[in-house]
Formats: C-alpha cells, sequence, structure tokens
C-alpha cells in the first residue's frame, strides 16, 4: 500500500525529514536550576520523540531580559550551551532533528524576574494579562518601551542565540514571533503606538524581525532558520485584532519569500474568530497562495485533519502539541491506528519527571 502522505519523507532545504509530523514547540518548565540549563530529564524527553520528522524545542530565552516564564530554559550562557549538547545528541543518535526555538516574552513579564526593573516591550502599555512567577500568578505591569539602542541590542540577543545554537548543535533554530511575545507586541496596533522607525507603518512594525533575520544571516545559513506567526489571535495575550493586523501578517508573509527560510509555522485561531471582524478563519488556506517555501500549520490537528491540509496542499507538515506531549511513539500510534495516551494537564509546567518522561510507549 501507498504511504499516507504525513509519513512520507520531507526535503526541509535539503535537512531530510522521514516524515512530515512536526513536534511543536512546547513550554514544560523543567529548568528548576539556577543556571537555567536543559537537563538530563530534558535529553531523555526529546529523544524518546525523536521520531518526529522535526522537534522544535520549547521557547529558550535569548538573554536575562526575555525571560517571563518560571524554569525555562536558556541560550545564552556557555552551560547553557553545553546543556543543549546533551539534548542535540540524544536526539541525532535516534536519527531525529530538532529546532531551537529562540524566545522574548516582552511584556509578558514581570519585575520580579529583572530585578525590579521593568520588562520592555515596544510601548508602555500593559497588557493586563497574568505572569507566572516563583510567587505565583502575578497581575503583569506597565512595561518599559524599549529606547532604539535596547531593540538592537535585543537583535543581537537573538544573533547570539542563533550562534549559540550552531554551537550546540541544532539543525536549525524558529524565531519565536507569535502568541502575543515581543515580535507580535512590536505587529500589532494594540501594543505598539511607536512613533520612530519601529512603530506606525506595516513596514515599519515588521522592521525588528527583519532586521533580525538579516543579523541571523550572519551567523547561520538562513534555510535553516524558521519563523512563527500567529495571524488571527485575538483577546489572547494582550493582543487584540483591527484591520491592520491581517494586511500586516500578509506583508511579512509575502516578504519573507525574499529571505529562503527554512519555513514559516501559522497557528489557526486559538478560539473561534468566525464573528471578530478583520479575522482570518482558515489560516493555512488562507497564506498558502502567498508563501513559496515550506509551510508548518499547527494547532488542533488530529492524524486524519493532517492528512487532509497535507493532500489539500494547504501546508507542508503538521505540528502536533500535545499529542506529542503524552505521546513519545505518535508516529507509530498514527501509523497503526493505535490508542492514543491521555494528556495530564496537571504535570504540564511541573518539576519533575511525572508527566515529562513516564508517558508509556506501545508494547510490541
Amino acid at each position: 500500500m501507498e504511504k499516507q502522505i504525513l509519513f512520507t519523507p520531507y526535503n526541509l532545504s535539503g535537512l531530510q525529514l522521514t516524515n512530515r509530523m512536526v513536534m511543536a514547540p512546547l513550554t514544560r518548565s523543567r529548568s528548576d536550576n539556577d543556571a537555567k540549563v536543559a537537563t538530563t530529564l530534558t535529553a531523555t524527553y526529546y529523544e524518546q520523540r525523536a521520531t518526529a520528522g522535526l522537534i522544535i524545542t520549547e521557547g529558550t530565552n535569548v538573554s536575562t531580559k526575555a525571560v517571563g516564564y518560571i524554569n525555562v530554559p536558556g541560550i545564552y550562557t556557555a552551560a547553557q550551551v553545553e546543556a543543549w549538547k546533551l539534548v542535540t545528541k540524544a536526539v541525532h543518535d535516534k536519527g531525529g532533528k530538532i529546532f531551537a526555538q529562540l524566545w522574548h516574552v516582552g511584556r509578558l513579564s514581570h519585575p520580579d524576574f529583572h530585578n525590579g526593573d521593568l520588562p520592555h516591550a515596544p510601548s508602555a502599555i500593559n497588557p493586563h494579562e497574568k505572569a507566572y512567577t516563583l510567587n505565583g500568578f502575578v497581575d503583569t505591569v506597565t512595561p518599559k518601551a524599549m529606547t532604539v539602542e535596547e531593540i538592537k541590542q535585543t537583535i543581537q540577543d537573538f544573533k547570539n542565540a542563533a550562534a549559540n545554537a550552531v554551537v550546540a548543535g541544532f539543525d536549525g533554530v524558529e524565531i519565536h514571533a507569535a502568541n502575543g511575545y515581543l515580535f507580535h507586541q512590536f505587529f500589532n496596533n494594540c501594543s505598539n503606538i511607536r512613533t520612530d522607525e519601529y512603530g506606525g507603518s506595516i513596514e515599519n512594525k515588521a522592521r525588528i524581525l527583519f532586521e533580525t533575520i538579516e543579523a541571523l544571516k550572519e551567523v547561520i545559513d538562513l534555510n535553516r532558520v524558521g519563523v512563527r506567526l500567529n495571524p488571527s489571535m485575538h483577546n489572547f495575550m494582550g493582543i487584540k485584532l483591527d484591520e491592520a493586523t491581517i494586511p500586516t501578517f500578509e506583508y511579512i508573509v509575502t516578504r519573507l519569500n525574499d529571505y529562503g527560510m527554512a519555513y514559516i509555522h501559522l497557528t489557526e485561531p486559538f478560539v473561534p474568530v468566525d464573528d471578530v471582524p478583520f479575522a482570518v478563519t482558515k489560516i493555512a488556506k488562507h497564506f498558502r497562495p502567498l508563501f513559496k517555501g515550506t509551510l508548518i500549520i499547527n494547532k488542533g490537528f488530529n492524524k486524519d485533519t493532517a492528512i487532509k491540509v497535507l493532500e489539500d496542499g494547504d501546508a507542508d507538515l503538521v505540528a502536533f502539541g500535545v499529542p506529542f506531549l503524552a505521546n513519545p511513539d505518535l508516529l507509530k500510534r498514527y501509523e497503526t491506528n493505535s490508542e492514543l495516551n491521555k494528556a495530564d494537564p496537571q504535570t504540564f509546567y511541573t518539576p519533575g519527571a511525572k508527566g515529562y518522561i513516564d508517558y508509556p510507549a506501545l508494547t510490541v
């Protein structure tokens, strides 16, 4: 029998993937150590899931200023780089491929993470969300509007993180420009009211992303760099849609064609947006004609819906989050139509092995 498209190999800009299933980035909060390094538990976790065509790691902080959640690993110190080498070796030894997601949360942080200093953001606008600190959930504050110098330093932080990812043995990196975090904050009018070269026009709001890509190409081939976007996110993580939102993302996606990127990683709406003015309800279908390279689509897919979106030509790869979290052998389970483990949300972000590396694989 001919293999179903989900299980067929894929050439990702010269990187040979054994199938079209991507493990989506999932914050797991297991780096409960002062150095904020990945651990042997981290290596085991990703090794168990190495049959994914591609793994994209949890968000990794590119600097101390990028931090907004407890127990998240970084990729800005030598110790962190050495720790990630354990992870990439474990995945590669199993024949897998792995990208590091590079992350800065922007205003979705709290002074508790920054020695009392305000988080950095495009503009001084409180998202009115909750930050998860060592003291539990606390209200976000009005952040500090970044100076141009601070924006340039942040771009340098992403460049350094990408260079560190290469040293750590990653096959590539993903710029996290989605889900209400720093880049997403620059893209949207609700969080960016700047009047300088980083605000106002669509081109200006997207400027930080393209300057970051230009910086990264000095240390890594851009065919090993992906970008994650969430165009129709609304009333979530402080982001609201308006008439400029989708045109901004159309501009970004179209312009990314000029860079020979590894992929764009798009997310379908987190919540229904059928009644939301200015929203796009079907992200893959809308943006597929605009982008000539590899398109990964994410959010709520199962085996059947993944096969359909691939067969329809609306995406090249499909990213699975919680299914991979709870099923280290998700590929095998899908191939054999086996029952899936149920995920335990109580252990998504708790330290230790429980709910992390103890989900059972199929027994032969």
